[in-house]
């Protein structure tokens, strides 16, 4: 039984193909278009996918949409109705686009198979639509190794639905409680994303590494004015304060007049107010999912808990929820935004309305460490650099790690392109950028010379599974880079006035550690656990560059630049190489010193692409 899930139209399209139960493939559609967060019909990962399975269309026994379109526009009728006449213009300006595309999206979509596949099979007859929400918590608690959990999926809105509540048992998953539009978690804090300067949609990641940065003055203004929390964690927004159900904005003059002046302008200076800003609403975020988690834990009685939707990403959050002892043990989808809801549907459709078992291995996911995404043959890596005009050496598997820690070690940062792509928003040691987490100096180089980005963004650690416990305050799994912990207090290094120059902040509390490129201001780390079943090279690295420094963890970055999708291919790779200052590539067994390439094949990123 094949099922082939698919997200679009929205953002962060993406395509997954189950088979009897077994995720075979997934991958997001920017990945190959090269499109960030590209919403348009997944024709790229869905011909990836049918591949990566070597199944023909015919093989597809059912297509599954990631929710259900006539809801949404229902949503979006009932909002104007509710609010008329002030939501005009917000209803005039998406009633087009619903009118050409969505309303229709079932024909619109059995068109789009049509012309990948061909018309000689009914596709009508082999679409069916999940709920956005159901798709999200599908794809939380089938994929885990719990046979029995709670689930929560939150984020901004799906068709009505914002929070939701469920169970799953075996292969039975059951919504027991929902929070509806307009009154949203997700929106609330994508409504200080806005007003702070930065992306809805693809900004909130911002706020959240720029929240140790302040004080959360702003928390209580927050919770008397814009939330209302109940015991059980369900909540109000006060729709006063923002525009979004009526206007083309996030946030009112009302807000304006909260919070002291008028949204901060994208690309101007961040000033204290906005570190301020992100400190509160992500105090008040994590409140409420603990809020939201005590409750689901008092009214199940379960101690798992599976979390997915675009707050599930909030690893700040997930941390605190994991020592908050409410369970005994957490776990979150990798992909939780839209494009790991094509997942999610697809499970839904097998598990549940086709009665398809589930295989549970406890202590082991099913998502096989989220490299779901393509893989090259050393000789196709080969091909494609030669046709790139790339100068490399091929060296065997041991004399590539070797080279590869070695750089490390010397302070050089390495493109590192190996296996098959991650499947979600985090690079995991198959299409990252690398570096010496020792160094005091690598986070202002990467972020300005190589990502091209705000320099108070953190890095990542990757450290060896087994030696998590020595550097950090936490001693579980987190393979999916989605818990934050401290770093251990016996790691951590007072800091003197040159160094706080060095990092180029000017707060005095700024913390050093012996690993200081990973340590954020508040001495925490956004944690990858790596691990020798799923990724055995990476670990392999990491295990050398412990062997030659003592140190078991490396600087984990993606391997892109800012306003660029993740690197797909070996092209992209070397392509990223020549527009950075990136020293060294590494792709399969291929080594790539920057110094040897062709300076005519040398690239401008710095403003190659849309600002984020």
């Amino acid at each position: 039984m094949k099922i082939l899930g698919i997200s679009a139209y929205y953002h962060d399209a993406a395509a997954c193909l189950v088979d009897d139960g077994r995720i075979v493939a997934a991958a997001q559609e920017e990945r190959f278009t090269r499109r960030k967060h590209d919403a348009a019909f997944p024709v790229h990962a869905i011909a990836y996918c049918l591949g990566e399975a070597a199944c023909n269309p015919r093989d597809i026994d059912h297509v599954v949409f990631y929710d259900k379109p006539f809801l949404k526009f229902e949503r979006l009728l009932e909002t104007y109705l509710a609010f008329a006449p002030r939501g005009f213009r917000s209803f005039a300006t998406s009633l087009p686009v619903w009118l050409k595309d969505k309303l229709f999206q079932k024909s619109v979509i059995v068109g789009e198979l049509d012309r990948l596949w061909g018309s000689a099979t009914d596709w009508s007859q082999r679409l069916l639509f999940s709920e956005h929400h159901f798709s999200h918590a599908a794809s939380a608690f089938f994929p885990s190794p719990f046979d029995e959990a709670a689930v929560l999926t939150l984020d901004g809105v799906g068709e009505w639905t914002t929070t939701s509540m469920a169970v799953g048992r075996g292969n039975s998953l059951q919504i027991h409680k929902e929070i509806r539009f307009p009154h949203s978690l997700g929106l609330l804090y994508s409504a200080i994303t806005y007003y702070t300067g930065f992306k809805v949609n693809s900004g909130e990641y911002k706020v959240m590494g720029l929240a140790p940065y302040g004080e959360p003055r702003f928390a209580g203004l927050i919770r008397d004015h814009l939330i209302d929390v109940r015991e059980d964690g369900s909540f109000m927004l006060d729709m006063q304060y923002f525009d979004y159900c009526t206007g083309l904005t996030m946030t009112n003059s009302r807000f304006d007049e909260l919070f002291g002046g008028p949204p901060r302008s994208p690309e101007s200076r961040l000033t204290q107010r906005e570190m301020d800003l992100a400190a509160s609403v992500q105090v008040v975020t994590e409140d409420v999912m603990l809020a939201l988690a005590r409750g689901i834990a008092r009214s199940t009685g379960l101690r798992r808990l599976c979390l997915a939707g675009g707050v599930a990403l909030n690893c700040v959050a997930n941390g605190k929820l994991l020592r908050s002892g409410l369970f005994d043990d957490l776990w979150v989808q990798p992909a939780a935004g839209d494009a790991g809801g094509a997942l999610g549907a697809a499970l839904a459709v097998y598990h549940t309305v086709l009665g398809g078992e589930r295989q549970v291995r406890p202590g082991r996911d099913a998502m096989h460490g989220a490299y779901l995404g393509p893989s090259y043959s050393q000789d196709d890596i080969e091909r494609r650099l030669v046709a790139a005009g790339a100068r490399f050496r091929t060296l065997d598997t041991a004399a590539m790690i070797d080279a590869v820690a070695r750089a490390l070690a010397d302070g050089k940062a390495v493109g590192w392109h190996q296996g098959r792509m991650e499947f979600g928003p985090r690079a995991l040691g198959a299409r990252s950028i690398l570096a010496d987490p020792r160094s005091p100096s690598v986070q202002k180089t990467l972020n300005l010379k190589v990502k091209y980005r705000e320099s108070f963004r953190p890095f990542a650690p990757s450290v060896l599974r087994e030696h998590v416990a020595d550097w950090f305050d936490i001693d579980s799994d987190s393979p999916y880079m989605l818990l934050v912990a401290d770093v251990r207090e016996d790691r951590q290094l007072p800091m003197n006035e040159a160094q706080r120059q060095l990092f180029g902040i000017d707060k005095l509390n700024v913390p050093r550690s012996s690993i200081p490129a990973v340590t954020h201001v508040d001495y925490s780390a956004r944690i990858q656990t790596v691990h020798r079943q799923t990724n055995p090279l990476y670990h392999q690295l990491i295990s050398r560059f412990h062997e030659l420094t003592g140190c078991p963890v490396l600087v984990n970055t993606s391997f892109n630049v800012r306003g660029e999708p993740i690197v797909a291919t070996p092209e992209d790779a070397f392509r990223c190489l020549m527009g950075t200052e990136i020293d060294l590539l590494a792709v399969g067994n291929c080594l790539l010193d920057k110094s040897a390439q062709d300076p005519a094949l040398q690239q401008d990123y710095r403003n190659a692409y849309e600002l984020d």
